[in-house]
């Protein structure tokens, strides 16, 4: 079955594993590296180096525009369009570390990412579970419960929400785009940022 119909594609060996797996050494690399220049103060923490404070999954390492992961965002950005059938533009990429007990709660993305995917680094397999209803009436991130009714969801086994993470560390990168013609387009590349690769300027 097609994008179209699905709402969502599973994409086998998107990029090569070696260019995976130089991906996940180097974000674990720069996630310790990061950590030490922290907390020794070499540095103070900023969005140009990642952070623990992430609201939507605490206490692991993230980062939003890392170079190396929106080099992968313009990489993968055809391979998304072959599979969509749409011509689209990128907003952003964001990547995480997830460690054992890590939660990734139910919820639904922002305008910026309209057409997503979630690719796997390295680590261990971790599912993904999607709604591809889209629904507005299934949870209320603010009081963080979910409203009678919502859908199970499909699980699709990759290594929007996942199950508490039984493995030890799991890394992934979330690469989103806009439909060109959708929506969400004007005045939306770069997620509102001059050009790939700086921090986010939204408020």
């Amino acid at each position: 079955m097609s994008f179209q119909q699905t709402k969502y594609q599973v994409i086998k060996n998107a990029v090569s594993y070696e260019l995976a797996n130089f991906a996940f050494n180097y974000f674990l690399l720069k996630r310790d590296a990061v950590n030490y220049m922290y907390s020794n103060n070499l540095i103070a923490e900023n969005s140009l180096f990642g952070t623990w404070k992430d609201k939507q999954v605490p206490n692991v390492y993230s980062h939003y525009a890392d170079f190396c992961m929106e080099t992968l965002l313009m990489k993968v950005m055809p391979i998304m369009m072959k599979q969509t059938g749409l011509n689209l533009i990128p907003t952003y990429s964001y990547a995480r570390v997830y460690e054992k007990g890590s939660i990734l709660k139910r919820h639904k993305d922002r305008p910026s990412c309209e057409i997503s995917t979630t690719l796997n680094l390295g680590g261990d397999p971790w599912p993904i579970y999607i709604d591809p209803t889209g629904s507005n009436n299934v949870i209320d991130e603010y009081k963080n419960i979910m409203k009678p009714g919502a859908p199970a969801g499909i699980k699709v086994d990759l290594v929007h929400w996942r199950e508490p993470f039984e493995g030890n560390i799991c890394a992934q990168v979330f690469l989103h785009y806009n439909h060109v013609d959708g929506q969400f387009a004007e005045n939306n590349r770069f997620d509102k940022r001059p050009m790939l690769g700086i921090p986010p300027l939204r408020t």
